[in-house]
């Protein structure tokens, strides 16, 4: 397979599985090893694609966007107070990612971890939607503080390959009492600002790995990444307001057991 092929499949699996609770970085990672794009230089360059993902949901909510630096006085979750909340998640994950990252990178960037954060995580989401709490918050408008950095320690649970960022945070939402189409919302709002900024920073260190021969190949990967982005998240929010999350933990147990039975020794 050629590399922009490569920079096409990569894209999309990025793009469509980055917001959904089944782990974009898990499928990067398998689709990868199924396609032979692997080793270091494939690693980062599944993180660097994450930037279209990120655009994506940027164009989506802009608004929202836009109000944290011209604040609407009707709307909480704006100015000052949005970004603090934006900053109160991030925190927790971007100082464990940052001391951890090698140690991440060398030991659970492979299928067997993959498929048991797979595993772990979809019976997390059975007991989360089993003892969820009464709904106690409904918009990003009512959001707190505390909520804000009660999702960003689960978003800790997103750094182990597999486990997914967005089903960590809308987990960890729903456990604080969030309504699961709120939890679903802020999981992507507060998903930019760590992606972002692990995007940036993968890329520094790891700019030696490319050449000007590969921002072809990124930059495919890039908007692929941003065109199914766009049409999963908005999919995504029709599904989340109908259905709960049980559909995909069986996904992701049906994924998991496929791998630890038929991939290859």
């Amino acid at each position: 397979m050629t590399e922009s092929l490569a920079a096409v499949v990569l894209g999309i699996v990025e793009g469509a599985t980055e917001f959904l609770p089944v782990s974009s970085t898990g499928h990067l990672i398998l689709v990868g090893h199924l396609i032979g794009f692997t080793g270091d230089k494939a690693d980062s360059f599944d993180v660097i694609i994450q930037l279209g993902a990120i655009l994506a949901v940027v164009c989506l909510y802009w608004r929202r966007f836009w109000w944290l630096v011209s604040p609407k006085p009707h709307h909480a979750f704006s100015g000052i107070r949005g970004l603090w909340m934006l900053f109160l998640t991030s925190l927790p994950a971007g100082l464990v990612g940052l001391a951890a990252r090698k140690s991440i990178k060398a030991h659970l960037f492979n299928p067997w971890s993959v498929a048991l954060a797979l595993a772990v995580g979809a019976i997390m989401i059975f007991v989360v939607e089993r003892r969820k709490k009464r709904d106690r918050y409904y918009s990003l408008d009512e959001m707190t503080p505390g909520l804000a950095f009660g999702i960003g320690c689960f978003q800790c649970l997103s750094l182990w390959p597999g486990f997914s960022r967005s089903a960590a945070t809308i987990m960890g939402g729903m456990l604080l009492g969030a309504k699961r189409s709120l939890a679903a919302e802020y999981s992507f709002i507060g998903a930019v600002p760590l992606m972002f900024a692990a995007t940036l920073y993968d890329f520094y260190k790891s700019a030696a790995l490319f050449s000007a021969d590969d921002l072809g190949v990124l930059g495919i990967g890039f908007v692929v990444s941003f065109v199914s982005a766009l049409v999963a998240v908005k999919a995504f929010i029709v599904l989340v307001q109908r259905i709960t999350l049980r559909p995909f933990a069986w996904y992701r147990l049906a994924l998991a057991g496929a791998v630890f039975f038929f991939w290859p020794k």
